[in-house]
């Protein structure tokens, strides 16, 4: 995005350095089977207007957005001069050439008069740190880094590779929620490891008409994000252009805007009457999705620990119409955590809350590490005026204005760093402002 709105703007001199071998930042790294947006692709996949594309889903999988990624870096030329497989190791600006001198882990020495930092918010694999990790004989990967060679298949499913195996999933969230489903349907026995349940909602994916923006006006996407962003925020648009679970939620919460509760009550409320009615309201959208899990999950023991005890946005909320239905089969085992969690790896297995669990794969997916530092984000030590290092700058935590820049460190602007975009619903949309 960074380097297409450059480009827009006329800039001609861009180096792109990037540690995977392509475009596509999570969508190259996360390929695991089900891997798709959980925000409607129309507002999720960036440029499409410029691009002339048209999504061909409404929740589009992995390897549509890596494409489209590429895609995008081929539309603005960004393989030119672009440096893949390749990590900053240091950068350090330089006060008399009014510019910042960049070495790569392949000796590479370049200088530049600005740098983007796209180093993304959420991008570093969270492992759990327990006793006898290492001793696991078994396979053992996160869902980031999938290994298609041991499971077999593709981001479709069909994994043969299980049919003969009993394969461990720990992890309820987001990227759990996706996967699960390919893996109980192919492995001889799944073991799902919950601590805290997710909240799932109805994803009703489907596909999109190819003629769909055909008769809109230019600009339709941007309206389109903003109309998202309007309602999530409690805004009351006079279309709600999205119409998603997200979006239906988001308009039960309405009424906990003082306005609409002073229009009721005749006259202006409390703020416990604020605080009430917006506990109700969470109530009530709980209780909807704790009914779903009944409705769908055919045992007692497995729906009651499937249901979620707390408010909506406690945890991101999810939406999938796979997740529910895979604990009804017979080789799918729900094992909950909630008391002591998973506690420690033997040779061939694991403990939980003190019971022993034989397995032959070991998926984590454990999402990613967010209370770090930008520069552990990084992975490299960035050095300002007179030498200062970024950690020592913030060492009591991020400054910036406006979340793109920081004092003492000229022409130095942070992209999608974590302080702007990680309250977002739609980070993408965040990034395209922040890109403009």
């Amino acid at each position: 995005l960074a380097g297409a709105r450059l480009r827009q703007a006329g800039v001609r001199d861009i180096r792109v350095i990037e540690h995977a071998s392509d475009f596509g930042g999570t969508w190259y790294w996360n390929r695991y089977p089900g891997a798709q947006c959980d925000i409607e692709a129309l507002i999720y996949l960036p440029l499409l207007e410029e691009l002339g594309y048209t999504p061909k889903d409404r929740y589009a999988y992995q390897p549509e957005i890596l494409e489209h990624s590429q895609n995008i870096a081929r539309h603005f030329g960004l393989y030119e001069n672009a440096t893949f497989q390749t990590s900053i190791t240091a950068m350090r600006w330089d006060e008399e050439k009014l510019e910042w001198t960049i070495e790569t882990d392949r000796d590479d020495k370049l200088s530049a008069k600005y740098v983007v930092l796209g180093c993304g918010r959420q991008s570093l694999p969270k492992l759990p740190n327990l006793p006898g990790i290492d001793r696991f004989k078994g396979e053992i990967f996160h869902s980031s880094r999938w290994r298609y060679d041991y499971t077999g298949g593709d981001s479709t499913g069909n994994l043969t590779g299980l049919q003969d195996k009993r394969v461990g999933v720990i992890g309820t969230g987001a990227s759990a929620v996706q996967l699960v489903p390919h893996v109980g349907a192919s492995a001889k026995e799944t073991f799902v490891f919950q601590r805290t349940p997710s909240s799932i909602g109805v994803r009703d994916n489907r596909k999109v008409d190819p003629e769909f923006a055909s008769d809109l006006a230019p600009g339709w996407q941007r309206e389109r994000m903003e109309n998202f962003a309007a309602v999530m925020a409690g805004e009351r648009p006079e279309k709600d252009l999205t119409q998603d679970g997200w979006t239906a939620v988001a308009k039960d919460f309405f009424a906990v805007k003082p306005d609409v509760i002073a229009e009721r009550l005749q006259r202006e409320p409390t703020r416990e009457e604020i605080a009430l009615t917006t506990e109700l309201l969470d109530h009530r959208v709980m209780n909807n999705l704790r009914a779903r899990v009944a409705a769908v999950v055919q045992d007692p023991d497995k729906a009651a620990k499937l249901m979620p005890w707390y408010r909506w946005q406690c945890k991101r909320p999810c939406f999938n119409d796979e997740y529910l239905e895979t604990f009804n089969r017979d080789n799918v085992h729900l094992i909950d955590a909630c008391s002591h969690g998973l506690q420690s790896f033997t040779e061939d297995g694991v403990i939980v809350e003190g019971d022993f669990y034989q397995l032959d794969c070991l998926i984590f997916a454990t999402g990613f590490e967010s209370g770090i530092s930008f520069n552990d984000l990084a992975g490299f030590e960035i050095h300002g005026r007179d030498s200062r290092p970024l950690s020592q700058h913030w060492h009591r935590g991020p400054r910036t204005l406006h979340g793109f820049s920081t004092e003492g460190f000229p022409n130095l602007l942070l992209m999608g760093a974590g302080f702007p975009t990680a309250p977002s619903v739609n980070a993408v949309h965040v990034l395209d402002e922040q890109a403009r």
